[in-house]
């Protein structure tokens, strides 16, 4: 993590001088915009906030009702900047936004196909959304090859599929992001929801739960309560102490009802919150803070993450469990999502995988994706699979 606790010390640096703070929201979908609203909402005025899109006129719409409404709480103590005609498709022109702006944190939460949830198709089909990996790695290649050619040192979060777009961008030789967002932050909530009722805990804060594990256990558990079989990496302490419970029941219990239109977005959201505000708090407060992240320093799948702000670094949570039992437990994860491995620049999707696709879908997928052939598997999934099936 040398290039993420270098970008870190600079981020300190700032904090101490009281500095202004820039935050760029790169898409300003239901992600960005709860976003958006969770940062005004802290009434920091340290925070230049930057919003980053094609369409100008919707975005100033929506951080019109945005600054609008945070005003009515008197909350809306941060700058907050609209910069439109920005084209994700055109690194020159990301780049161009970005010498500008010299932004300290990018949040990526920009869609190449946006409006649908890619694993209402895949989920009933295939048990798998590793299939969408190629879409979700365009913008965010875009992104960090504008951010090596600006010479940026922003910390970067990435939204989208994480576990792998981030290894992918690394083993291919491009810059990458320091952090996603999501997928392991959906699950534990639900998991000290479980142990506050078992043992009567008021206050959740006091639960710590420490997970190891991919999309696919995201998914899988959220849906239906199980783990597929695998016995995942999972860890829970209430005020340092072990807590002895039920994984089955646990896990069960994890399945509760959620709402499947944008309003799902919240969680993405306020896991990119996290991110952000977790290494503020750790900076100006001196103290550790520990935060669940997927992709984190392109490792394939998510991993718990000390966050140090005496030090200004961080570091893998290896209190449990050691890097190499997390990396193993988060192979074996997201294979069941149809990722067979990310390695020499390639994503290599399952054998399964493949054979459900042909199955369901009718279309032939290939096993292995050269980084090369992003754009071309991307649009060959857009028209085969994703057109094809919104239609019916």
């Amino acid at each position: 993590m040398e290039q993420l606790n270098k970008k870190l010390l600079l981020i300190k640096q700032k904090v101490n001088n009281n500095q202004p703070i820039t935050i760029m929201i790169i898409g300003l979908g239901s992600v960005g915009c709860y976003l958006l609203d969770y940062l005004v909402s802290l009434g920091d005025s340290q925070l230049r906030l930057v919003v980053v899109g094609r369409n100008a006129e919707k975005m100033q719409m929506d951080v019109n009702i945005i600054r609008t409404a945070s005003t009515i709480r008197r909350q809306c103590r941060s700058e907050i900047k609209v910069i439109g005609n920005c084209d994700l498709n055109d690194v020159d022109s990301i780049a161009s936004v970005l010498k500008t702006e010299t932004p300290d944190f990018i949040v990526n939460s920009s869609r190449v196909y946006s409006g649908l949830k890619y694993g209402s198709i895949s989920w009933g089909n295939l048990r798998a959304y590793g299939i969408w990996t190629p879409l979700s790695v365009r913008y965010a290649r875009n992104i960090m090859d504008a951010y090596a050619r600006a010479d940026c040192h922003a910390i970067t979060i990435n939204t989208s599929y994480s576990d792998a777009v981030i290894p992918w961008l690394k083993s291919a030789g491009k810059a990458y992001f320091d952090f996603g967002s999501g997928n392991l932050n959906h699950l534990i909530p639900r998991m000290k929801f479980y142990i506050a009722e078992k043992y009567g805990f008021s206050n959740l804060n006091d639960i710590d739960v420490t997970l190891a594990v991919s999309h696919f256990h995201d998914v899988v558990i959220s849906k239906e309560g199980h783990a597929e079989g695998q016995d995942i990496l999972l860890d829970i302490k209430y005020k340092g102490k072990v807590i002895e419970f039920n994984k089955e029941e646990l896990l069960k219990t994890c399945s509760i009802a959620m709402p499947v239109d944008q309003k799902r977005n919240m969680m993405n959201a306020s896991s990119n919150f996290d991110i952000i505000y977790s290494i503020l708090t750790a900076l100006r407060e001196k103290k550790e803070v520990k935060i669940h992240t997927p992709g984190v320093d392109g490792e394939i799948g998510g991993y718990p993450v000390i966050i140090d702000g005496v030090a200004g670094t961080a570091r893998f949570d290896e209190a449990v469990w050691t890097i190499e039992q997390m990396r193993e437990a988060n192979r074996i994860s997201i294979y069941c999502d149809g990722i067979a491995d990310v390695k020499g620049g390639s994503l290599f999707y399952t054998a399964d995988l493949v054979a459900k696709v042909q199955r369901c879908f009718g279309v032939k997928l290939p096993q292995e994706v050269r980084f090369d052939e992003i754009d071309e598997v991307g649009q060959f999934i857009v028209d085969k699979i994703i057109l094809t099936n919104i239609k019916q």
